[in-house]
Formats: structure tokens, sequence, C-alpha cells
């Protein structure tokens, strides 16, 4: 996963993208900067609905990415803002 990662490569959307695929949760250790890229967020929720808890607060209020989340795991609710 990224956690391991060289800091280049946790801040490569291309690299990063194609991670969060495989293994959503692995949005906990890409750069901020791409915890706030709605594609990115997008593509690690509908992996596993509990990446929405690494996402940035911006895309808590988000419908689009809120939905995809409680769609692969109703329990990533408790993650969305309220």
């Amino acid at each position: 996963t990224l956690e391991y990662a060289d800091k280049s490569l946790q801040k490569d959307k291309e690299v990063v993208l194609a991670t969060v695929k495989e293994y959503g949760e692995a949005l906990d250790y890409a750069d901020k900067s791409l915890q706030k890229d709605k594609e990115v967020v997008l593509a690690a929720v509908k992996e596993t609905g509990l990446a929405l808890q690494y996402a940035d607060k911006s895309l808590l209020k988000d419908k689009e990415v809120v939905l995809a989340a409680v769609n692969q795991r109703g329990s990533a609710l408790e993650f969305a803002d309220k």
C-alpha cells in the first residue's frame, strides 16, 4: 500500500488512484491534497465505503461521495458530515 511508499508517490495522483481502486483505505496514506480530490476519494469509497473516514472534511458533505460510500457499505454513514 501507500503506507511505506515514498512521499513523492503519495503525491502522485496516478499512483494513488490505481492504489485506492484496489485498496480504498490506502487513502489514509495519500497526500492531503489527494484526500481533497473528488476523483480519488470516489474511487476509494467505491472500493470500500470505510475510506470515507480518510477523505478531507470538505468532501464529507458531498452528496455524490457520501452516497457512493454508503452504497458500498452502509456503516460509512457515520463518517459523513452531520
